[in-house]
């Protein structure tokens, strides 16, 4: 196994992949694309929240007392990159419907080629909490990066970056940035082409969320 994907969980489900592969099919239209992405967060989001902390507390059934367990621990919070991002956290809400959700805007600098952050808004007790960085592509990886690197200057210590489709180059760039975030994908593509695009991909997610194609 290649030393960048230590900390990638690709999540094999049968639903997750039979979801993906209606995405990635150019014929899908821009209302089955949405609805599909929040399907697909949805499913997701319970592997990327399967090692969440637990406690037991006592309650009373109709039947009994008994202990039961409980999430423990930190509260949870949402940053979608936009604005791809934002297709995915409206299915990750629907399983967490507490979480708090901050917004990351970043542009690529034509000049430079580097992601430079445009708007950032995120919970004011974004240190006291778990964040899911969500961007439905990880080509290149430096959105990504730059967005954690965000979250973490907020004060974040546990962070996990969830996304649809990831290049093994953007592995890499996490890899070797961002050791310790894990990274949750539906698929591990083959590489970027000269454009930058994920082949075989799915094409501009955000494009294909909001039909500006």
């Amino acid at each position: 196994m290649e030393s960048y994907m230590e900390n990638v969980v690709v999540i094999d489900h049968p639903l997750v992949q039979h979801k993906l592969t209606l995405l990635r099919n150019r014929n899908t239209g821009t209302k089955d694309f949405r609805m599909l992405l929040k399907e697909l967060s949805t499913l997701m989001a319970y592997e990327v929240t399967r090692d969440l902390p637990m406690e037991e507390i006592e309650i009373k059934t109709p039947v009994a007392p008994m202990r039961s367990r409980v999430l423990a621990g930190r509260k949870l919070g949402i940053v979608p990159i936009l604005r791809a991002g934002l297709g995915m956290a409206e299915g990750i809400m629907e399983l967490i419907p507490a979480a708090k959700i901050g917004h990351i805007g970043l542009y690529r600098d034509p000049q430079t080629l580097k992601p430079v952050s445009y708007y950032c808004k995120l919970p004011t007790d974004t240190n006291k909490r778990d964040m899911i960085v969500v961007d439905p592509m990880l080509a290149t990886g430096g959105s990504a990066a730059e967005g954690i690197r965000v979250v973490k200057e907020a004060g974040c210590k546990t962070i996990r970056l969830m996304c649809l489709v990831a290049a093994p180059e953007g592995l890499k760039l996490l890899h070797e940035e961002h050791p310790d975030v894990r990274i949750f994908t539906a698929a591990v593509d083959s590489h970027l082409n000269e454009h930058g695009y994920i082949v075989p991909g799915l094409g501009d997610a955000g494009d294909r969320i909001f039909g500006t194609k």
